[in-house]
């Protein structure tokens, strides 16, 4: 009994070690969210942050993250599904045609600019095959995100945006096969193929019957919309369900996802699963946004710092020149091209998965393998602060100044009005500290002067004192002189 109670005790300890680091975990990531918040960034470069400082290569926090990964992927999934119950059907056949040109176009690109990296880097034909499937991929989670706060999700800056997101993640199921071909197996074309076809018949399927036949009926939906619990488990089981399903059948999971969540977005409950399944989704992509921290390995990025940067920065800013000269060449306003654009100038999650098939099937280096995941990750973590400062710039370049310095000051005056008051605040601090320190430096300048004035005033009376006695003396010892004379 008493060791049943001490193995008890033991455990609860153990667990109590775990739920206060699940407790730090939280605590920092909604502390750099808000941080990001206060500073006009979108929070979620904070969860970023919050994840590079508590993984293996900062604080150490959080040593093993495949549990982190996996709960990641789930957040990518559920993001999918809920981007597709979302989705207007209308709206997403009117932009499938420019968002398929568009794609075409980043594939061209990045293929071009993995030639130049390649070139640079030494690498072989199949690690610039692989790093242009890497560099042409964009972040679904990241550019719905930072379109969804900036309010043009549901434009048509959104409506394109997603048309071209979604027409990538099929794209990547043959990117996958290809990649994981280069392991010596050889080349599928026909599994290929036939996977590709399946992907794109399927979708349109699903659109052509929405968009003919209206709302799918559920049975029972009078009986659950009421019901928050089992419309959560129900949706979340469809979610998966079909995720796993899509996976197995070699598709990618998030393509599943998006499907199931079109059939439920074109359904009777669409209106009551959307608000229930919002807060799931937003909890599970701050763990996605974690786990990209968690993977970025700093002692390598230090080392290779330059080339790192160069190729983050490049990848960025050369997507977003692209990206934006694409969907204007394909017909989309200057405005919506710019928002759209820059929103899809990051390199994708996806990527990640790209680069670890192409390590599996050894047609990707180590080192080049490492290159990759910091880039991708550098590119998550700087594109929403790259949005938001080329918006800026761009909104207010166009009222007329003279020049982008101007168009700065103007776009961020607010800011700098925040950083200077801040500096005020200091400087404040800081004038009452050194008034505080000339003030006890004056009192004990004052104290000492005083304390040798005692001591002065003191001495002057021990020396009249013994003045006087020595006079005393002097004259006691002439009268003894005189009586003896």
């Amino acid at each position: 009994m008493e060791q049943i109670v001490h193995e008890a005790v033991a455990q609860g300890s153990s667990h109590g070690g775990d739920f206060a680091a699940v407790a730090l975990v939280i605590a920092v990531a909604a502390l750099a969210g808000l941080g990001f918040l206060w500073l006009r960034q979108p929070p979620l470069v904070g969860f970023i942050l919050a994840g590079i400082l508590l993984g293996p290569t900062g604080m150490g926090l959080i040593a093993n993250n495949d549990s982190v990964a996996f709960l990641g992927e789930m957040g990518v999934v559920v993001l999918l599904f809920f981007i597709g119950m979302e989705l207007s059907i209308k709206a997403f056949v009117v932009s499938l045609r420019q968002a398929l040109l568009v794609v075409v176009g980043q594939l061209a690109s990045a293929a071009l600019l993995a030639v130049v990296i390649g070139a640079l880097l030494d690498a072989t034909t199949r690690e610039i095959v692989i790093l242009s499937f890497v560099i042409a991929m964009s972040s679904t989670v990241v550019a719905m995100k930072m379109l969804d706060e900036m309010g043009a999700l549901r434009g048509d800056a959104g409506r394109i945006a997603v048309g071209v997101l979604i027409a990538q993640d099929i794209a990547v199921v043959p990117m996958l096969i290809f990649a994981s071909s280069f392991g010596g197996q050889g080349f599928d074309v026909v599994s290929t193929t036939v996977r590709v076809v399946v992907a794109v018949g399927i979708m349109a399927g699903f659109l052509w019957y929405f968009g003919r036949f209206g709302k799918l009926r559920i049975p029972y939906a009078e009986k659950v919309e009421d019901k928050v619990e089992l419309l959560a488990l129900g949706a979340l089981a469809l979610c998966f369900s079909a995720a796993a399903i899509s996976g197995v059948a070699g598709l990618s999971p998030a393509y599943g996802a998006f499907i199931a969540g079109i059939c439920v977005g074109n359904s009777t409950l669409r209106s009551r699963v959307i608000p229930v399944v919002e807060p799931i989704q937003s909890v599970l992509l701050v763990i996605f946004f974690l786990s990209i921290g968690l993977l970025i390995d700093l002692g390598f990025i230090w080392d290779n710092l330059l080339t790192v940067l160069l190729a983050a920065i490049g990848v960025v800013a050369a997507k977003s020149v692209l990206n934006v000269m694409f969907l204007r060449w394909t017909g989309s306003s200057a405005q919506t091209a710019l928002i759209a654009g820059l929103s899809m100038a990051q390199v994708g999650e996806f990527s990640f998965v790209l680069a670890a098939a192409g390590l599996a099937a050894g047609a990707l280096g180590e080192d080049l393998y490492r290159l990759v995941i910091a880039m991708t990750a550098i590119s998550l973590l700087v594109s929403p602060v790259w949005v938001s400062v080329m918006r800026r710039l761009e909104a207010t370049y166009s009222e007329g100044l003279e020049s982008y310095r101007n168009a700065l000051a103007v776009a961020y005056a607010q800011e700098l009005r925040e950083v200077d008051r801040g500096r005020a605040f200091i400087g404040r601090g800081v004038a009452g500290l050194r008034a505080r320190l000339i003030a006890l430096s004056h009192a004990r300048r004052e104290r000492r002067r005083k304390k040798a004035e005692r001591k002065a005033e003191k001495a002057g009376k021990q020396q009249a004192a013994a003045q006087k006695k020595a006079e005393e003396s002097s004259a006691a010892g002439n009268t003894e002189s005189d009586k003896q004379a």
